[in-house]
């Protein structure tokens, strides 16, 4: 069963920094895309950020120009690295993982770490 195991969560005051960290318990080469989505209380979870095998990134509107995503192959990771936060980046951030088999698309979960903007 593949585990995600997140890091890097805490309480930051605004505009400070955070860098979450994923670790993946097989390859990270095995998944096509991974990613981080957040919620925050009483809402959905959305989508912050994916990058592909290949490198390439995707940002939802709010974070970008402040949030960078990132995979490192050797080490099994990929990170989330958060400047210039916001009280509202205030969240339960999740790494997420996709395998798209030959026939059927598989996706993982973490259990998620928290993450507290306030001054």
């Amino acid at each position: 069963q593949v585990q995600l195991v997140e890091s890097g969560g805490g309480v930051v005051q605004p505009g400070g920094s955070l860098k979450l960290s994923c670790t993946t318990s097989e390859s990270i080469l095995r998944f096509n895309v991974m990613g981080w989505y957040r919620q925050a209380p009483g809402k959905q979870r959305e989508l912050v950020a994916t990058i592909t095998s290949a490198g390439n990134t995707n940002y939802v509107d709010g974070v970008k120009g402040r949030f960078t995503i990132s995979r490192d192959n050797a080490r099994n990771t990929a990170d989330l690295q958060m400047n210039s936060l916001k009280t509202e980046d205030t969240a339960v951030y999740y790494c997420n993982a996709v395998y798209q088999g030959r026939f059927q698309r598989y996706t993982y979960w973490g259990q998620g770490t928290q993450v507290t903007v306030s001054s």
